[in-house]
């Protein structure tokens, strides 16, 4: 039976050849395994976000990809309107020993800490205009706390004639977004004993949010030692 399975994956593999799979743009959705699966290389990612099937329909590309046969999704991938890749990184980032209940909690009391905070301040302002600018919704306030938290630029550490440099360059989506949640968390878990995680993490994203706080002001600090080192940049092609 077993042999029988390997010569069905190679003859598939023969009908699909690299060159042939689709390349799917504008979709974000892709997994990368850290150990050997049973999917064959022309396995796709599932595409479980509404969003994206509307990108897929429109664009015509869905048609490509029909004949594929698709990798089953994870537990926590769903099409619900309530799903947010970005919360559900920001929980992974937090989980520790695979206690990921205990991180989803601590979100939660998080962002019941924000929307508490946002609520008493919307009734303390006196003007209507005021109120308009107050954002009520955690999961905005989040999102704008990671892009301003994000840096543009990173130093990359490169040896020449027994000297280390460190030479500015550009930094990748995925790195800017890992060093925006990690900071975030750093400066959280920089906090007095009797202060507990969500609180304190509520007050880390309102101050950035607002481009305020130690991780604003730690993104400023990278992005002016870049300027400081721009005489290295050449050092980047050599």
């Amino acid at each position: 039976m077993a042999n029988k399975m390997k010569i069905i994956k190679k003859s598939m593999a023969w009908y699909y050849p690299n060159y042939l799979l689709p390349k799917i743009r504008g979709v974000i959705q892709c997994r990368d395994y850290a150990r050997n699966t049973t999917f064959q290389s022309y396995y796709q990612n599932p595409v479980f976000r509404k969003e994206d099937q509307a990108k897929l329909i429109e664009s015509s590309e869905l048609s490509k990809i029909a004949a594929f046969p698709v990798k089953p999704p994870a537990a926590c991938e769903t099409s619900s309107v309530y799903h947010d890749p970005i919360v559900n990184k920001v929980i992974n980032h937090i989980m520790e020993m695979g206690k990921k209940s205990l991180a989803r909690s601590l979100i939660e009391k998080a962002f019941e800490n924000i929307k508490r905070t946002q609520i008493e301040r919307y009734h303390l302002a006196s003007t209507q205009q005021e109120k308009d600018k107050i954002e009520l919704d955690p999961k905005k306030i989040l999102h704008q706390a990671i892009e301003n938290s994000k840096p543009l630029l990173q130093l990359t550490p490169i040896k020449r004639g027994g000297i280390t440099y460190q030479v500015p360059g550009p930094i990748t989506e995925n790195r800017s977004l890992f060093l925006a949640i990690k900071w975030l968390l750093e400066a959280t878990y920089e906090k007095e004993r009797t202060v507990h995680f969500p609180e304190q993490f509520a007050w880390e994203l309102l101050d950035a949010a607002s481009n305020s706080g130690k991780v604003v002001k730690r993104k400023q600090d990278l992005h002016r030692l870049c300027e400081a080192n721009r005489a290295y940049a050449h050092y980047r092609w050599q």
